[in-house]
């Protein structure tokens, strides 16, 4: 057997709505050329149909892994910056690892890939050799593992929250449907739901607009009482 080469990468760090799912892999240097032959490479590359068909053959193939779900509460709950929370937990899942990898491939959120990589170095209760990249997901396979892993996971995990919710949108920001929901569910209940983050700008955005829309309708109907008319 070969050296065990690690791979960490996360799904859903930009939403609204859903967890951010932490992606961990071990696999044996051996089974990479297996992962290639597979077509894995970054989840963002594949369909979800495609990712899901993976995932099952990836585990297979793995020494190890680790899913870590990170709910809203949690990530709104943080005292650090979303950067900081990032490494807090990619240590979190990397210590839960049962396999520990002797080279660890990361994919870096910080601008700084190898104070990204540093700062992870110093939590960990073992010593890999680690190597810190920027689109870790698109260059080295056991990332393209992990991300495959972590996107499947939360794409379930939000597809779950539809069977409870409705047409929730893909959770991003940017989403029409993801905003109508919001606004939709704003106007009917005067708060958000609690699956989404409440200390993301996006929500007091929607606030804004749903309550301008109200006080509009509010002044149109107080004029029209006032003035006996209505248009």
């Amino acid at each position: 057997m070969g050296l065990k080469l690690g791979g960490i990468d996360e799904a859903g760090r930009g939403p609204v709505i859903g967890p951010m799912v932490i992606g961990a892999v071990v696999v044996d240097e051996e089974n990479v050329p297996e992962l290639a032959k597979l077509g894995v490479k970054d989840s963002k590359k594949l369909s979800p149909g495609r990712r899901e068909m993976l995932f099952d053959r990836i585990v297979n193939l793995l020494d190890d892994y680790v899913l870590l779900e990170l709910w809203p509460e949690e990530i709104d709950g943080r005292t650090c910056t979303l950067n900081e929370f990032e490494v807090k937990n990619f240590i979190r899942a990397l210590n839960s690892l049962k396999v520990k990898p002797d080279v660890l491939y990361i994919d870096a959120a910080d601008v700084k890939e190898e104070r990204f990589g540093e700062e992870i170095s110093r939590g960990l209760d073992f010593a890999p050799r680690i190597i810190a990249e920027h689109k870790a997901d698109d260059r080295f396979i056991p990332v393209s593992a992990a991300s495959i892993l972590a996107k499947v996971t939360r794409d379930r995990l939000i597809e779950a929250l539809k069977e409870e919710y409705g047409e929730i949108g893909s959770g991003y920001p940017s989403d029409p449907r993801t905003r109508t929901f919001l606004e939709h569910y704003y106007r009917e209940h005067g708060e958000f739901p609690p699956i989404v983050r409440k200390t993301w700008k996006t929500l007091e955005k929607i606030r804004e607009n749903v309550e301008g829309k109200a006080q509009k309708r509010e002044g149109q109907l107080t004029l029209e009482r006032f003035t006996g008319r209505s248009r």
